[in-house]
């Protein structure tokens, strides 16, 4: 079992705000799925989510016994499962939304790309830690983007443009911190814009309505528009204090979509309003706040660059969703961390806290 120094050196605030969020995740999803579900029992979607945030708990629990340095030992491995996943879906996946991304195990649908977000940074911090201070020329540069170019083109495959653009984010992230000068990076950023025109002609028909309906969503009002018109009529309506749990109109008659998974977010601002949005933002800050302190605190690359990676995911996350649903950022299906209700969201969320915890266990040398 653990060691008595180890376990003093938990980050319990954020295990604290990790456990809120979760919490008041489950009180959200109630309140929005309670009339619409998929069985005679009003809260299934609450069970099954609580269910598996225990789950998830106890695997945290259990990561924690072992080093995070060993993940660095397994990252190959892990890159590999990753791509027979991501591959595996393009053969035996379902589709839904549009997209073929989930593979079906039972009653349990899983969707590994959101996997692939937690095994490239653990697979991308193994190999930045041994350019750390070196990527000061694209001789060291590309063979990065070239490793993360892989499952980056098989995930934009089914399409998922949402968890790619999830994967950028991640990689500028960490190979800031590995410290890739500001020219260097001023060049992948501007060939990344000189290229987006050409991506346009690579984006299925409903992604390219989904950016057009975000500069005028009242183009396709009835359509692609429909999402984000709900969303900040639902938010717009919270008002200052909101209508309260159980009494927002667009979620609870089912006028906002997506209400538990992508839009969460306004269901929140429809009926715990603007002091309720704010409260959960600020506990989201706190979350990302410690995520940067860990990243310092580390006492190696590896563990730096881990938590680099994982707050930058959860950074992007909640930047885009919230934007999402604000109707400031397009529609691209990127859930609310630890909120949005689903399986492979929440496994890949509580174990990445589960490694910023690891991380910060072990800052320190214990002697023993």
């Amino acid at each position: 079992m653990f060691n008595q120094r180890l376990l003093r050196n938990l980050d319990f605030v954020l295990i604290g705000v990790t456990v809120l969020i979760v919490l008041i995740s489950l009180v959200i999803i109630g309140s929005a799925t309670h009339i619409n579900n998929p069985s005679d029992d009003r809260y299934w979607y609450v069970q099954r989510q609580g269910l598996f945030a225990v789950v998830n708990i106890l695997i945290v629990f259990f990561m924690l016994n072992f080093d995070y340095k060993s993940l660095k030992r397994l990252s190959g491995f892990l890159y590999v499962l990753n791509l027979v996943m991501l591959l595996a879906v393009m053969f035996v996946g379902h589709s839904a939304l549009g997209a073929q991304r989930w593979i079906q195990i039972g009653p349990i649908s899983l969707q590994p790309s959101e996997f692939s977000k937690i095994i490239m940074i653990i697979a991308l911090a193994q190999i930045l830690d041994k350019r750390v201070g070196k990527l000061n020329t694209f001789r060291e540069i590309i063979p990065v983007f070239i490793y993360v170019g892989i499952p980056f083109i098989l995930v934009l495959k089914q399409p998922d443009l949402g968890t790619s653009l999830v994967f950028l984010a991640i990689v500028f992230g960490m190979i800031f911190v590995a410290g890739i000068s500001l020219r260097h990076l001023a060049v992948i950023v501007g060939a990344g814009l000189a290229f987006l025109p050409i991506f346009w002609h690579f984006l299925k028909d409903y992604q390219k309505k989904r950016l057009t309906v975000f500069i005028d969503p009242n183009v396709d009002p009835l359509g692609s528009g429909y999402h984000i018109i709900q969303s900040k009529i639902a938010i717009g309506s919270g008002m200052l204090f909101g209508k309260g749990l159980f009494n927002g109109t667009q979620s609870q008659l089912n006028f906002l979509p997506e209400n538990h998974t992508d839009f969460i977010f306004a269901v929140i601002g429809e009926e715990l309003g603007f002091i309720g949005a704010t409260l959960i933002l600020l506990l989201y800050l706190i979350l990302l706040y410690r995520g940067i302190k860990i990243a310092g605190a580390s006492r190696d690359n590896f563990g730096t660059l881990l938590a680099t990676g994982i707050t930058s995911m959860l950074a992007f996350h909640l930047l885009v969703n919230v934007g999402m649903t604000a109707g400031i950022m397009p529609v691209t299906g990127i859930p609310l961390p630890l909120m949005s209700y689903g399986v492979s969201a929440l496994t890949t969320n509580l174990v990445s806290i589960g490694i910023l915890l690891n991380i910060y266990m072990r800052r320190q040398k214990i002697l023993f």
